[in-house]
């Protein structure tokens, strides 16, 4: 058993969405296949993944340093004690040779992508859904069969009024979800307070709305919406500002009774602990939301879970970043708090499976080997070009 190859493309997201820091106008995402020599239904098994959408592609380190770290490592070295499956530890570990603590933006991403995409070959050998493995190896067997669902939206769009934002939520909500997320900072205060008011008629409970902005606030502006949102009571109030700004997000939080969430620009374990270390986060009411394939991956994931754990943190406070099948599998496999749907946006790489069902909020977790790309047709149309 080896992996034989793996293969990447970027591909371009070509969105005009806009939030508060930027727009998608350049975005593109990196998609790879991990091939093996296990052969299934007449096939190789392939692992896929893709980095999620945010950033930008991240091939030339994949093909320069840990695609040929993978390749050339003996196959032995990367299999389980009982030779019968991959070990992703040992692959991530692979990747990670000759690479200096610290700097993980620089890798972080690219190592993820990969790793994730080992995790869906894993799966598709042992014949189960990713979401059981992980529940088999990390929640001592735990699997929910459904999970909370957000739907992330509100982005700013040219000619895009309040009309259209209630709009948009309604259509989210006659789809069976029941929370919704939109953008502020990329307008006045007065117009953001608009908005969300516009948005409360529409969900009827500040519970039911969150807002981000997307970590572009300055202190003074941060400070100033926090004052702003405080009476509204909303689910939570996301990316306030840098959150490396530890002493600004400790002063935003000291301010702010409700939830905060942040966590989705942070690439590694030790970003996580000083966040909650000094940041000001309180583990009772505060949401946590790191991008897994963006972070090292799933492997780290369980590291950075064991260390919230240490420090009073629940799963249920986790809510990972990316709208995707892959966060839907690692939310239900570890029992993380919740997952956030792109319903409609970024074109194949938002959303889940093509017969997903959304009840009251939540979705159900899909019974296909692996992370089940293959019933995400226009999806897998790319995946399945790269082994082809």
């Amino acid at each position: 058993m080896r992996i034989t190859d793996i293969r990447e493309t970027s591909v371009a997201l070509k969105s005009s969405l806009r939030n508060a820091a930027f727009d998608f106008s350049e975005m593109t995402t990196s998609v790879v296949a991990v091939i093996t020599d296990v052969v299934r239904e007449g096939g190789p098994v392939a692992g896929f993944a893709f980095n999620s959408t945010g950033r930008y592609a991240c091939g030339a380190q994949m093909r320069e340093r840990f695609i040929p770290r993978i390749v050339k490592a003996p196959p032995e070295t990367l299999l389980n004690g009982r030779g019968d499956n991959l070990d992703p530890e040992k692959v991530l570990a692979c990747m990670m040779q000759r690479e200096k603590p610290g700097g993980h933006t620089e890798r972080s991403v690219a190592i993820g992508t990969i790793e994730v995409a080992v995790w869906d070959a894993v799966a598709k050998i042992a014949g189960k859904p990713l979401y059981r493995v992980l529940a088999e190896k990390y929640n001592r067997g735990r699997a929910a069969k459904r999970v909370p669902c957000y739907v992330g939206g509100g982005w700013y769009e040219p000619g895009k009024g309040v009309g259209d934002l209630q709009d948009e939520i309604r259509a989210r909500l006659d789809l069976g979800y029941t929370t919704m997320k939109i953008k502020v900072g990329g307008a006045t205060i007065p117009q953001d307070m608009k908005r969300i008011e516009a948005s409360l008629k529409v969900v009827r409970s500040g519970n039911r709305l969150a807002v981000d902005a997307n970590a572009a606030f300055d202190r003074a502006r941060a400070l100033a919406y926090a004052k702003a949102l405080a009476p509204y009571e909303l689910r939570w109030f996301e990316e306030p500002c840098d959150p490396l700004d530890y002493a600004l997000l400790a002063d935003v939080a000291h301010d702010y009774e409700a939830s905060l969430a942040t966590g989705e620009n942070l690439f590694s374990t030790q970003d996580v602990q000083n966040l909650v270390g000094y940041g000001g986060l309180r583990a009772d009411r505060d949401i946590l939301q790191m991008d897994v394939p963006q972070s090292y991956g799933i492997v780290q994931l369980s590291r950075t879970l064991a260390m919230l754990e240490r420090r009073g943190w629940g799963r249920k406070s986790v809510f990972p970043h990316g709208g995707n099948q892959m966060t839907l599998h690692i939310v239900g496999g570890f029992g993380l708090g919740g997952c956030e749907a792109y319903p409609g946006v970024f074109g194949p790489f938002a959303g889940f499976a093509d017969d997903a069902r959304v009840e009251n909020g939540t979705i159900n977790l899909p019974d296909r080997p692996g992370i089940g790309f293959e019933a995400q047709n226009a999806l897998y149309a790319v995946m399945r070009a790269l082994i082809n």
